[in-house]
Formats: C-alpha cells, structure tokens, sequence
C-alpha cells in the first residue's frame, strides 16, 4: 500500500468568496448602498404619509413602517461601515415619485410596491451572501417587509381601495 492520498487535498474553503458563487464585496457594497437609499426613501415617504393619514388606522401603519425602515436604515449604515464602506448619503428617486401622489392610500399603494422591490432584491442578493453576521441582518429585512406588505395589502382591502 502506499502512503499517497488517493485523491489531492481540496482547497476549497481557502478561495475567494467570487470564486465559491458568492457576492464579492464590492457587489455587496454597492447592493447595501442601493437599499439604504430605498429605505431612506421609504422612511421618508411613510413619515408624510403619517402626517396625511385620513384614519388613525393608516396613521399607525405609517409611522410604524417610518420606525421600521429607519431601523433598517441604521442596520445598513451599520454593515457598510464594518465592511470598511462609505455609506450612502442620498434619498432613492422613489422619495420624489411617492410624494408627487396626492391621495393617501394611492401612496400606499405605491409604497408597498417599493417595499415588495426591496423583498426581491434581498431574496436575490441573500443566497450570495456568505457573511453569517449580513445574512442574519438581512433576513430579518426581509421578513420585517414582507409583514409590512401584509399589513398594507390588509388596510388597503379593508378601506376598498381599487387601483
């Protein structure tokens, strides 16, 4: 018998996150970056929004969502800047586009298919995320929108609203 391993040793937890079909991090940045504006966008939106609302009803799902997307906000500044990245300072262009709709749960409306842009970009990017500490993060962004889009998809039955 030989002392020869039948077959070479494998060195495949050593490469690159690119070469293993993960996202490299520039990606990841830029990904980061294109969200945080989203949501600094959507933050903005539902805080109008809230001031807007006809119903106390709407009223709490605004500002709740404001809360919401602030937090994401923070949470993504915060992996942006542990990834040694500059986070974004703008507001996406969805700011300017929601706001230019007058009628409350029209708003809505739109917010929530901002929200649902954000739910595929994560399910996108999350496969590709090797980092256990972004992917835990972002699963949780993930979660927390689809629940907003319950929430609105419910108030917006509730009030009849048919676009």
């Amino acid at each position: 018998m030989s002392d020869e391993p039948a077959s070479p040793v494998c060195y495949a937890a050593d490469g690159g996150d690119a070469y293993m079909g993960y996202a490299a991090r520039d990606e990841i940045v830029a990904a980061l970056n294109e969200l945080l504006e989203a949501e600094r966008a959507g933050a903005r939106v539902a805080l109008a929004s809230a001031r807007a609302a006809e119903d106390a009803r709407q009223g709490a799902l605004m500002t709740m969502i404001r809360t919401d997307e602030a937090r994401w906000c923070a949470m993504l500044s915060r992996q942006l800047k542990r990834l040694d990245a500059t986070p974004s300072r703008r507001t996406g262009a969805f700011h300017g586009k929601a706001m230019a709709i007058a009628r409350p749960l029209e708003r809505l409306a739109f917010l929530n298919r901002g929200q649902a842009w954000v739910v595929r970009k994560l399910e996108a990017l999350l496969p590709r995320v090797r980092d256990e500490t972004l992917h835990r993060d972002l699963k949780a962004m993930l979660h927390s929108h689809r629940a907003n889009i319950a929430e609105a998809e419910d108030l917006l039955a509730a009030s009849g609203y048919a676009p």
